[in-house]
């Protein structure tokens, strides 16, 4: 269908807003801090996926591949909330040690990526994540030595709709 540019925008915020006002109850950062871990799946659902931490445990939800949030939530011991984190900032990344890092801390703290790629200079996977800078959309490229030891961390624009060439 072919659309004129204007009509383009205004469906896309039209739609964009729908999808937040769809999202509001199962928003991750207004869960209330000594919530049960019933309380919170009550609220968001189940987790994408959960960590095992040496004080208790994290759940983690991300909206990787389409969206560019995860959050981990944290339960001490009693399993209550004791701490909220959404992790997609480029200022969390970039406490990314590389050399150190491993596949593992990886997966406990972005989770599972939105893509995983490879490229003929580099030996190893590259797991490539959506996250917003500011207001602009971008990627961060995790690139992963064969032994799963994080190598690099770059950023790339996200190409947007209109940045294709027809």
């Amino acid at each position: 269908m072919n659309l004129a540019p204007g009509m383009r925008y205004r469906l896309l915020a039209l739609a964009s807003g729908l999808v937040l006002l769809a999202g509001c109850a199962g928003m991750p950062e207004r869960v209330p801090p000594g919530s049960t871990r019933a309380q919170i799946e009550e609220r968001l659902g189940r987790p994408t996926a959960e960590h095992r931490l040496p004080d208790g445990t994290r759940l983690q939800y991300s909206r990787q591949p389409a969206g560019a949030q995860v959050y981990n939530l944290d339960l001490g011991p009693d399993g209550r909330l004791r701490r909220l984190e959404q992790v997609m900032d480029v200022a969390w990344l970039e406490r990314i040690e590389v050399g150190r890092w491993t596949r593992d801390d990886v997966l406990l703290h972005l989770g599972r990526p939105a893509w995983v790629e490879q490229v003929a200079r580099f030996d190893g996977d590259i797991w490539t994540y959506r996250v917003i800078d500011h207001v602009w959309q971008r990627r961060v490229h995790i690139h992963l030595s064969p032994a799963g030891v994080v190598q690099k961390v770059m950023y790339s624009d996200e190409p947007m709709p209109d940045d294709r060439t027809p």
